[in-house]
């Protein structure tokens, strides 16, 4: 067995170029911080160069308004779209370039022309609706990639985890009533944006394969290992996915300023390595990862490393220790509302 697999890795100086306000969280140095993660590895990671979405792949997701409202915007630059987003010089060809590598990692993952990678890139997307740029986010990354998988690349049914510590209602609202794309979201909850209750469990044919898990503040290491062991292994399970796709925020972090988790470096690790043996397991190994929030620069250092070393190993990395289930618990009450909405339908969910 190899002593690495092959590790894709989306790197672009002019995601840095993506310039808001002054002292607004989405800023450039959150990649200076990434690029000193993958600093660790660089050797054994393959480049996938940048280009732009094209309007065809865009509108996969989002509709002719809403890029017809950004190129507007970008005329008047740098505006703000609304109290968290903002447009400056260039962004939205920026945005292309997000959205447009992202779709090319992803490829590259489902031809099985690497085993897995990164998409260093922003702005995030996972909080971009249809026809509207909100949450630091203009396009939808991630959903645009799966969309382009299951136009061009024959896949039939994607996984998109989502890990960020807010909800990707954007992400959601594209695939709520889609049987085959499955939407996992482990969040903050209630916060920002408002969404992502146990109870949205999707709508019509997609019904059951919106899965979400709200969490309370202060939860930690022990909360996310426990619901990904008892909620996301046998959601995927059940699903069999043929290729996952991360949204991979690192807010969760303890030092995040803009949320109230415990999430370490280790709990990341442990994530990263039960995301990987499902991925194993029930996709042929086929797993992306995609950068979204993380707002302090030692926890996007933390938990990139962790999650790309995790990714890289020849060899599959331990899974965490099961977590200890008590009544009464952070955890318990989290995988309850799962188990409550998804019980019915999911072969031994909340069991460990």
């Amino acid at each position: 067995m190899p002593a690495t697999r092959r590790f894709a890795c989306v790197e672009d100086p002019r995601y840095r170029q993506h310039q808001g306000p002054e002292g607004h969280p989405e800023r450039p140095d959150r990649l200076i911080a990434v690029g000193q993660a993958l600093d660790a590895h660089r050797s054994a990671l393959l480049p996938i160069a940048s280009r732009q979405a094209t309007d065809e792949e865009i509108l996969r997701v989002h509709g002719p308004g809403h890029l017809q409202a950004l190129a507007v915007a970008a005329e008047q630059a740098p505006v703000r779209i609304d109290a968290d987003t903002y447009l400056g010089a260039g962004s939205l060809e920026i945005a292309r370039l997000a959205a447009g590598a992202t779709i090319d990692l992803a490829r590259a993952v489902a031809r099985r022309d690497v085993d897995t990678g990164l998409a260093a890139v922003r702005p995030p997307g996972h909080h971009a609706e249809a026809g509207q740029a909100m949450g630091f986010c203009l396009f939808n990354n991630v959903a645009i990639a799966a969309q382009a998988l299951r136009a061009e690349e024959g896949v039939e049914r994607v996984l998109i985890l989502d890990w960020d510590v807010h909800h990707g209602n954007g992400t959601q609202h594209s695939f709520e009533a889609d049987r085959d794309v499955l939407y996992v979201s482990t969040h903050q909850h209630p916060y920002y944006p408002g969404t992502g209750a146990a109870g949205e469990v999707g709508v019509g044919a997609g019904e059951g394969a919106t899965v979400n898990v709200p969490l309370p503040a202060g939860c930690g290491d022990r909360e996310y290992l426990g619901v990904f062991q008892r909620v996301l292994a046998p959601v995927v399970a059940h699903f069999r996915p043929d290729v996952i796709l991360v949204s991979a925020g690192f807010d969760a972090h303890e030092d995040d300023p803009l949320a109230a988790m415990q999430v370490t470096r280790e709990g990341f690790a442990g994530m990263a390595a039960i995301a990987r043996a499902l991925a194993d397991t029930h996709a042929g190994g086929r797993l992306a990862f995609v950068l979204e929030g993380g707002y302090a620069l030692s926890g996007l250092r933390q938990g990139t490393d962790a999650m790309v070393a995790a990714a890289l190993a020849g060899q599959a990395p331990a899974l965490p220790e099961p977590v200890a289930f008590e009544e009464g618990s952070l955890l318990a009450q989290a995988v309850g509302r799962v188990v409550a909405a998804h019980g019915h339908r999911v072969p031994g969910l909340g069991a460990a």
